[in-house]
């Protein structure tokens, strides 16, 4: 087994999902995890990875990179972040329903950058980008093998939660004129 399988092995043993790993020129390793969802973790109850999930998965990669006995510098382990990269089959079926921005590897009527919601085809092979050209709502059916980079649109409320809105007031009585007692 190499140290990438080790690594893989280590990040799902732990129940993550391993998302990718890079090794840059300067010794940096970085692995990125994301927690799968319906999967209960020690480290508590958080729909995205935690500090502490990153740090739980840093301690056993220190441990697994020295027995493996890997040269790197620095390792790194985070989340994929909002704009999470969908790079599987497996990831476009979790994500179905989603948001997403896909870039093809051949342009298709003039374009390669496509955004929209991701759906299953209606054959059920591939998948179907639905997402509005103007005023028109369109459909863009394409294969896995089509796709070049495939992420997750982040979509953002700065407003946070917000208070329900206070019920109306009831009338007042105005029988007597207006005047309260």
């Amino acid at each position: 087994m190499n140290w990438m399988q080790a690594v893989e092995k280590t990040v799902t043993g732990l129940q993550y999902e391993l998302v990718g790993v890079e090794r840059s020129a300067g010794g940096l390793l970085r692995v990125t995890i994301d927690r799968i969802p319906g999967q209960s973790y020690p480290t508590g109850e958080h729909e995205f990875v935690t500090v502490e999930d990153c740090e739980a998965v840093t301690r056993q990669l220190q441990y697994l990179l020295e027995v493996e006995n890997v040269d790197y510098a620095r390792l790194e382990v985070s989340s994929p972040g909002l704009d999470r990269p969908l790079k599987t089959p497996a990831h476009f079926a979790r994500f179905t329903g989603q948001l997403v921005q896909i870039t093809l590897k051949l342009p298709f009527q003039g374009r390669k950058k496509y955004q929209g919601t991701l759906l299953a085809a209606d054959a059920g092979e591939g998948w179907r980008l639905v997402f509005t050209e103007g005023k028109v709502e369109q459909a863009l059916d394409f294969s896995f093998d089509e796709i070049r980079e495939a992420r997750l649109v982040p979509v953002l409320d700065f407003k946070g939660r917000r208070k329900a809105a206070p019920a109306p007031a009831a009338p007042a009585d105005t029988t007597d004129g207006g005047q309260q007692e």
